[in-house]
């Protein structure tokens, strides 16, 4: 099955990327990655690389290595644009997240977000984890133009998270941790018909994370087709998940409802 992955130029994600990925090329499927601008090669936050503050707040070493793998692959530097994505030619989206500067060119385009509310209409499978979840937020629904995500359960990057980092660092990094004035959450939550009813936190965590082997930590909501998380903690159970609703669209023959 073939899976888009839209991502910026640079400043994405690690985990958010490279987990997916190789969860899902590992199970045989194929992974698209699409940016602005065709057969761009795109470049995921170094400080994530190195250690955010410190040598600390980067990365986990499997990710790292994850990533490394990645950028050696063939799909990594034959991205397609956002605009030529024929969308009917995928089975499912991914839209992972990241927070440096660089996300705002993936975060605020209006032809990706366009490409989005098309996919969506499908009724296929959609993953979308922390600040990937905006691309959503901001994406309108065709049939009543409202975000995609007015009437679904949803989680994101919670305000608690976001604020915390950026308390932590910004005397060092300034507001790297704020990619826009406004929280990932309170954008989210304008988002919805009903934010008290279909916003969802999950546990509060602040380093704990889901490996591996280890979902103790981790936390997804899905709702029908739809499946987000919060934070590169829930890489690997959110990855496992929407492999499984891969499957169950694949097994049905038929669209997931939306």
């Amino acid at each position: 099955m073939r899976v888009l992955m839209p991502v910026p130029d640079r400043d994405f994600d690690v985990t958010e990327v490279a987990v997916p990925w190789r969860i899902l090329t590992d199970a045989g499927h194929q992974v698209v990655f699409a940016t602005e601008r065709a057969n761009t090669l795109p470049a995921a936050d170094p400080r994530l690389l190195t250690g955010v503050l410190f040598g600390q707040l980067g990365a986990a070493s499997e990710a790292k290595e994850f990533y490394a793998d990645l950028t050696r692959s063939e799909e990594f530097a034959a991205t397609v644009a956002w605009a030529d994505v024929d969308v009917t030619a995928f089975d499912g989206l991914i839209l992972p997240g990241g927070h440096a500067p660089g996300m705002r060119q993936y975060l605020g385009s209006r032809v990706l977000q366009e490409q989005v509310a098309r996919f969506w209409a499908l009724g296929r499978p959609v993953g979308a984890i922390c600040h990937g979840v905006l691309v959503l937020a901001r994406s309108h629904d065709i049939a009543n133009g409202l975000s995609v995500l007015a009437n679904r359960r949803t989680t994101c990057l919670p305000k608690y998270m976001e604020r915390s980092a950026y308390l932590t660092t910004a005397w060092r990094l300034g507001r790297y941790y704020r990619t826009y004035p406004v929280y990932v959450e309170d954008e989210v939550r304008a988002a919805l018909a009903d934010p008290g009813a279909r916003f969802e936190r999950g546990p509060r965590v602040l380093t704990a994370r889901g490996t591996a082997t280890d979902d103790t930590h981790a936390f997804v909501v899905q709702d029908r087709n739809y499946l987000s998380s919060r934070w590169p903690g829930d890489a690997y159970l959110f990855a496992r998940r929407f492999l499984k609703l891969l499957h169950e669209w694949d097994s049905t023959g038929a669209e997931l409802p939306g």
